[in-house]
């Protein structure tokens, strides 16, 4: 195996040396030599043929001799045949029999392991042979050999060898492939098929290029399965399929026929050819045209392509040429192409060299993928196909992908990939750990490291913290947020911070930082120091998530300078830890804030803090008189003698008129309102408000002379007080601005009242009238009497059990039914409706 490798490097680094630009397409084959024997024997001799079977080869020389070789090309057996060229080898589909056909005309069909069979001279080179592919299994034994006709040979009964002429007449046989019961072969004319069956030769296919010599430019066939032949000729490509004969043609014809499926022409001349699927590798003879010198042209390395056909042209897959020795001796009928059934593996045979090619697993992907850094491809494939690797895995692609990253200068794309890469494996990770730190990159990697339940040494996150403190104080409390509190030592941190505050003891990142790892290691109370001294939003936070009221009780007023909003609705939220009674007391040398908390405390509940109403009318007048009047008409509890007193003295006239009404001092009230606020509005809500006929009289009589006053009366107590004693007592020639629209508009309202007072005659008429007929259409009904109806009154049965006898009922029109004798007195009223305080019955009827 040592020796194939070497060979198979060999051959990988000639041909990349002689590639002029390396292609970014991925190959779709692999290459490697056959070695070991095969080297040994091509030294010496020279390949002339070879066929391969899944269990081993059989290679011919120029020198007569057969060679039987493992896949790794080592020599199991060896035959001299001849002194002269082995011109084909054939094996059945066991692998027992070897047909050898020479140039000087020998031909054996022997048993590879009893040497018994038919050996035969001929006076003529024999170019071809072929064995039937159920040799071993059956009786007759056929097989073909070939020069200037095609002769096949089967045993008879008698154990005779009997030979029958296929095909003569047409040139040398050079070439036949047998499948099933179907062979193929080729001569200077064209390609035929026979079949063995039916003994009938079921088609002609003509050559095309016979500007070619058929001898330089020998016709390679293949079969692809037992139906589908193809043919490649000089620069032609033919693919036939064998078909049954419609059965109802009556015409003297083979009852098969072949249709050519696709025809195209290559670039180069085809030398062999083989199926992939349903694609064709073909390996194609390849000159190159010189200068003007001794030569025109030149032979190139061969190729070897694999094509998609269609059925008039073909569609290039892949084109790889290749390294053979001696290329540039050979000629077109030199190579040839060789395939195993059982792999896709394809033979290059060539005189001097002979070549494997494979195609490429996952491991050759994935191997290609790295030589063109394309890790994260390479990563995929590794994880898709896991199971079938088996010269690559993922961790060591990972391994190899981050250190390209780091090599490369991506220290942060790096650090990302080893979260995916390393995985649980936390030997790999400080190892990672520590090359971050030699290269100077602890920041890239700090944000990947595992902190879930799979931790590093707490060394590690401190190494990485301290890195972070020495140069960047943002990103050390980046960290000390994310990670959790108990992955490194807490106390060593905090010290090493109390260092750094040393240097900086305003430093508002550090004492935050510190604050949160005061939080971690439970010292609540220097972290809500810290935190009230630097008025942190997270002070609230902190206070509710671990129920430190016990400790902000002396810190209230901080809480409330800090923000006003978060500490009252957490003082509110909290009154059984913190009391009502508390907080006034903490907040009496700041009464706005005292009167901000009170505030929000009455609109919480208009009961609660009662006690301090009286001390909330002074704060309200001080701080928030827009509140004050809401305040006062919610409260039940405030004194009103003492707002009132305070109202006064501030000269609040419209607290003072609510009081005053609230008071019952309603005159007193609107005597304020039309002499001090002189708003003619206002004073006609209020009296609207009282609705007292002693106001709108006091309303009047200020009002008469005052213009203004009068206008308003005139436009809004149109629905309160008749106009007429308002205008009844305007002193004649008084100048009122906006007299007539005033006019206009009492007319306009009276006029609405009638046109409403119409329409709602209008609509209890027609309900009365639409419920009047309801009622007569209901009481028209007739009422069944049976006998399973009741009197009301005696509850026996209305109707008598004995039914000739007279009777007399009476049936209400509520639908109660009483005996006529059962009745009280003939006033007729309905006995159940009267007890139920519903009236009497609309109307009877007797029975």
């Amino acid at each position: 195996m040592a020796e194939v490798e070497q060979e198979t490097q060999n051959y990988e680094e000639s041909t990349d040396e002689s590639e002029e630009e390396e292609s970014e397409e991925e190959p779709k084959l692999k290459y490697e030599r056959l070695g070991n024997g095969v080297t040994e024997i091509l030294q010496k001799d020279a390949a002339s043929c070879m066929i391969v079977h899944d269990k081993f080869l059989a290679l011919g020389t120029h020198h007569g001799k057969v060679y039987l070789l493992d896949i790794q090309g080592d020599v199991t057996q060896h035959f001299d045949i001849s002194s002269v060229k082995v011109n084909q080898i054939s094996l059945d589909e066991s692998g027992e029999y070897i047909g050898i056909c020479s140039e000087d005309g020998k031909v054996q069909v022997v048993g590879l392991y009893t040497r018994e069979g038919f050996h035969e001279s001929f006076d003529c080179p024999i170019k071809i042979v072929a064995l039937h592919p159920q040799f071993s299994r059956s009786s007759s034994k056929q097989f073909v050999t070939g020069a200037n006709k095609l002769l096949l040979y089967e045993r008879n009964w008698l154990n005779r060898w009997k030979m029958t002429v296929i095909h003569e007449g047409e040139g040398t046989v050079t070439n036949v492939k047998w499948r099933g019961s179907l062979i193929a072969w080729s001569n200077g004319v064209g390609v035929k098929i026979y079949d063995v069956n039916s003994k009938q030769r079921i088609t002609n296919i003509a050559r095309d290029n016979t500007d070619f010599r058929p001898d330089m430019y020998l016709c390679s066939l293949c079969w692809k399965d037992n139906i589908t032949l193809i043919i490649g000729w000089a620069t032609s490509v033919k693919v036939c399929m064998v078909k049954e004969r419609d059965p109802t043609d009556l015409r003297d014809l083979p009852s098969r026929y072949v249709e050519i499926v696709s025809a195209f022409e290559s670039e180069f001349y085809i030398s062999g050819l083989a199926p992939l699927g349903e694609r064709l590798v073909l390996l194609m003879y390849v000159k190159e045209s010189l200068e003007q010198t001794q030569d025109n042209e030149q032979c190139a390395r061969p190729r070897l392509d694999i094509i998609h056909h269609l059925p008039d042209s073909y569609e290039e897959i892949s084109s790889d040429a290749l390294s053979v020795r001696g290329f540039c001796e050979n000629e077109c009928r030199d190579y040839s192409l060789e395939h195993s059934n059982g792999e896709s593996l394809f033979y290059i045979i060539s005189p001097r060299d002979i070549v494997v090619a494979k195609e490429r697993d996952q491991d050759d992907h994935i191997e290609w993928l790295l030589e063109k850094k394309k890790y994260e491809e390479a990563m995929m494939a590794a994880e898709i196909s896991q199971k079938n690797i088996k010269r690559h895995n993922i961790l060591d692609i990972g391994r190899a992908y981050i250190n390209y990253l780091v090599d490369k200068g991506d220290y942060h794309g790096a650090a990302r990939k080893c979260q995916k890469i390393l995985g649980k494996n936390m030997d790999l990770w400080e190892n990672e750990v520590y090359r971050f730190k030699k290269i100077g990159q602890l920041k890239a990697i700090s944000r990947y490291l595992p902190r879930g339940d799979l931790r590093l040494r707490p060394a590690i996150y401190e190494m990485i913290l301290y890195e972070f403190l020495e140069s960047d104080y943002e990103g050390f409390a980046s960290l000390i947020r994310e990670w959790p509190g108990d992955i490194y030592n807490n106390m060593a941190v905090v010290r090493s911070v109390l260092d750094h505050l040393d240097g900086a003891p305003n430093n508002r990142t550090l004492l935050t930082t510190l604050a949160e790892l005061y939080t971690y290691d439970q010292r609540y109370d220097k972290a809500l120091e810290i935190y009230l001294k630097l008025r942190h939003k997270d002070v609230f936070q902190l206070i509710h998530k671990h129920n430190l009221f016990s400790s902000i009780k002396d810190k209230i007023v901080l809480l409330m300078e800090f923000d006003r909003e978060q500490a009252v609705n957490m003082l509110l939220d909290n009154e059984d830890k913190i009391s009502i009674d508390k907080v006034v007391e903490e907040l009496k040398d700041q009464p706005e804030l005292q009167h901000v908390y009170l505030h929000n405390l009455f609109k919480r509940d208009h009961h609660k803090g009662q006690r301090f109403h009286e001390q909330q009318i002074s704060l309200y007048a001080e701080y928030d008189r827009p509140s004050l009047l809401p305040f006062l008409r919610d409260s039940t509890h405030c004194p009103l003698e003492k707002a009132l007193e305070i109202c006064q003295q501030r000269n609040f006239v419209e607290e003072t008129v609510f009081l005053l009404s609230r008071m019952g001092n309603c005159r007193r009230a609107l005597q304020m309102i039309t002499e001090e606020l002189q708003d003619v509005d206002k004073a006609i809500e209020f009296a609207k408000e009282q609705d007292d006929a002693e106001l709108w009289e006091d309303l009047i009589s200020y009002s008469i002379d005052k213009p203004p006053f009068i206008t308003g009366l005139l436009n809004n107590i149109g629905t309160h007080v008749d106009p007429i004693l308002l205008i009844h007592r305007i002193k004649e020639g008084m100048e009122i601005p906006n007299l007539r629209d005033s006019l206009v508009k009492i007319l306009q309202d009276y006029n609405l009242q009638i046109l409403l007072r119409e329409g709602c005659k209008k609509i209890i008429v027609t309900d009365c009238l639409a419920l009047l007929k309801k009622m007569h259409k209901t009481q028209m009904r007739g009422v069944c009497v049976d006998e399973e109806n009741i009197c009301g009154s005696c509850h026996s049965p209305i109707l008598p059990a004995d039914a000739a006898k007279t009777f007399s009922a009476v049936v209400f029109h509520c639908r109660h039914i009483f005996h006529k004798d059962c009745l009280p007195s003939p006033g007729m009223f309905c006995n159940i409706c009267s007890a139920k305080n519903r009236g009497p019955a609309s109307g009877m009827s007797e029975v």
